[in-house]
C-alpha cells in the first residue's frame, strides 16, 4: 500500500545544473539550481526555474542569455556553495578557485573546470507559483575530450554528474547502467 507524502515535486533523480550569467556590470555569477531539464529535442531547448529574488534571475532577463555547466563528483563541495551565497555579496568563482570563460556564442560564462556545458539563448520565459521558468534554446553544447566516449557521445560514466535527491536534500552519484533503451524492453 502506498502512504500519501502530500503535493511534493518528486522526481527523481533531480539534475544539478550551474547556471551562468554575467550580472549588469560584466561580472560573472552562478548559481546552482536542480529544477531544470530538457523541454524540446527540436529545437534543442532546456529549461531552469529560478526564484525571483536570485541575481541569476535577474541577469539571465537582463543579458537573455545564460549557461548550464554541469558539474562531476568531485565538484560537489562548489556546487554547494554556489547556492549557499549570493553573487550580490560573493565572488562565488573566485572563492571556489574556478574560472569562468566567456562564451563565445552567447552573453553567458561557463566554468572551464566543469566537463559539460550547454550555452543557451533565451527564447521564452514562464511565471510559475514561486518561480520562473527560463527556456533556453542551446547554442552549442562543449565537452572536454575525456568525457567523449566510442561515437561521439558522453559517456556518463566519464562525466559522473551530480544529482539530486529532492525531499533527503542530497547529492548523489550516478550508478551502472541495467538497460538499453529501446532495447531492453523488445523481450515483452
Amino acid at each position: 500500500m502506498k502512504k500519501s507524502l502530500g503535493a511534493k515535486c518528486l522526481i527523481y533523480p533531480a539534475p544539478v545544473l550551474v547556471v551562468g550569467t554575467y550580472d549588469k556590470a560584466g561580472k560573472p555569477n552562478v548559481m546552482t539550481a536542480a529544477w531544470g531539464g530538457i523541454c524540446s529535442a527540436q529545437p534543442p531547448c532546456i529549461t531552469v526555474s529560478l526564484r525571483t529574488a536570485t541575481l541569476s534571475h535577474e541577469s539571465i532577463l537582463a543579458r537573455k542569455a545564460f549557461t548550464i555547466s554541469i558539474p562531476s563528483e568531485p565538484h560537489v563541495k562548489a556546487v554547494d556553495f554556489f547556492g549557499l551565497v549570493s553573487g550580490r555579496t560573493t565572488d562565488k568563482l573566485a572563492a571556489a578557485k574556478l574560472t569562468a570563460v566567456r562564451s563565445k556564442v552567447v552573453d553567458a560564462p561557463y566554468i572551464r573546470e566543469f566537463p559539460l556545458v550547454l550555452e543557451c539563448k533565451l527564447v521564452d520565459v514562464a511565471e510559475i507559483g514561486l518561480h520562473v521558468q527560463f527556456i533556453g534554446e542551446v547554442v552549442d553544447a562543449k565537452a572536454d575530450e575525456s568525457i567523449i566516449g566510442s561515437g561521439g557521445a558522453v559517456d556518463i560514466t566519464r562525466l559522473r554528474p551530480l544529482v539530486y535527491a529532492v525531499d533527503s536534500q542530497d547529492y548523489h552519484a550516478v550508478g551502472a547502467a541495467v538497460g538499453k533503451v529501446f532495447s531492453a524492453g523488445q523481450a515483452l
